[in-house]
Parts: C-alpha cells; structure tokens; sequence
C-alpha cells in the first residue's frame, strides 16, 4: 500500500524544480496534492493525474496572508483535510551573488516576505485543520548553507537559517498537538531556475560537487526519500529536525 494513501499535501512552490519533483513523488504515494504557486503549476497537476494521481493547482502567492488562506480554503474545500505541509515556495533564481553591503533593504524584505513569511503563513493557515485531525507534518525546506556560511548571499542564508530556527521553535510548540515540524537541508542544485542565473556559474557547481563526500551533482530526485520519511507515518517519532541531503558536504 501507499505510504500517503488517503493523506492531502499542500507543496508549496510546486510548479517547477525541486516542488514539482516534491508534488509527482507525494501524488506517487498515494496523497492527493495541491500544487501553491505563484508560477503556473496546471503542468505539473495535468502530469500527476495522467499518471492516474490526484492534484490541483492553485495560484498562491505565500507572502500574502489572505491569499494563503484563500488557498487552503479551497484545498479543505476540495478534499476535506490537510494532513502534510510543504513549505518549499523561495526566492533564489532570482536573486544576484553580491557583498551583504550592497543588497538593498527592499530586496531583502522581498525575499524574506516569501522565504521566511512565507512558511509562517503558510504553517499557520494549515493549523487548525490539522488541529482538529489531531495529526500534520509539516517539512521546511532549509539549506545546507545554514551550515556552511556561503557568501555573497547573506538574505537567502538568513532567510534558511531563520526556517532551521522555525522548524524547532514549531516543533516545541505543535508538539502537544501531534504536529510534527522537520527540515530538509539540500546542497546546491543545478534547476532550470538556476542554470538560466549567470550569477550562479558553472565554477559555483563545480566547487559544491568537489565539496561533497560523494563526488557528483545533486538532483531534486536526491530529496524524494527524505521529503517522504518526513511526510510519512515513518517519521512520527521524529520532530524538530533539519535532515541535510547533500552529499556530505555539511556534516553536522
């Protein structure tokens, strides 16, 4: 039998990358998913259910609150329950390698408000339902880089290093509600998003393959078992974590 079989699971930033890859292997499973994003995730949810899964696409932008309610609105609507959280929506493809003194302060708070705001919105929408299931997981995507102290992009490190210290605080928190709130912790990987950034060369890939105890690229595929322990009732003794799955390049 599936492991998620009958579970409902909102992935945030499903529409491309690491989240679509994250929303075709829950819908595997056996979950029925929500696709949230503000890029087009109807691709992705027409490719699950072709492989006879369940999912829909709703267009969400995580920094807004009312927008995030909106969704999970129309996800109880749709299916009646929320039992799995992935918090995955970021700003990095975007973004510019540059010293900390010259990012200015609206693009920080830009990518804060969807990095950092973004999982508290989202982790917050989702509570009462599955307060009243008695039951979540809820998987905060971090970064290796927590653990490493890149340079050159001081926001999005802070912006993982704060979901690290979200991921625990929650976790104490849902604790006596039977939420379990985990972290999974990549190293750098080469997505579309990324490859079409000149500021993230072929050197930047090359330096994080040669870092890693096992010597190649990463892929999104790497975080499938990772991201479905957490998912899963495998994991129900299991909270407040951050799980790094990068080739040992961080090793903590």
């Amino acid at each position: 039998m599936a492991r998620l079989e009958g579970k409902v699971a909102i992935v945030t930033g499903g529409a491309r990358g690491i989240g679509a890859a994250f929303a075709k292997s829950l819908a595997g499973e056996g979950a029925k998913v929500v696709i949230a994003d503000v890029a087009d995730g109807a691709p992705v949810a027409a490719a699950i259910g072709a492989q006879g899964g369940t999912a829909i696409f709703i267009a969400t932008d995580v920094s807004s609150r009312a927008a995030v309610e909106a969704m999970v609105e129309t996800a109880l609507g749709r299916f009646g329950r929320i039992d799995i959280l992935v918090n995955n929506a970021a700003i990095l493809s975007a973004i510019k390698h540059k010293v900390f003194a010259e990012i200015d302060s609206a693009e920080w708070d830009a990518l804060m408000a969807v990095n950092v705001r973004g999982a508290f919105e989202c982790a917050r929408a989702v509570l009462p339902a599955m307060r009243r299931q008695g039951y979540g997981k809820i998987v905060n995507m971090a970064s290796g880089t927590v653990f490493k102290g890149a340079i050159d992009m001081l926001h999005y490190v802070t912006s993982k290093g704060a979901l690290v210290a979200m991921t625990r605080s929650l976790a104490r928190e849902l604790g006596g509600d039977n939420i379990m709130v985990n972290a999974i912790a990549p190293g750098l990987i080469r997505s579309e998003g990324l490859a079409a950034n000149a500021s993230f060369t072929a050197a930047m890939f090359d330096a994080g393959r040669t870092s890693r105890a096992l010597k190649r690229e990463q892929h999104p595929a790497d975080l499938v078992g990772a991201l479905i322990f957490l998912a899963s009732p495998d994991s129900d003794f299991v909270t407040g974590q951050t799980l790094v799955v990068d080739g040992g390049s961080a090793m903590h």
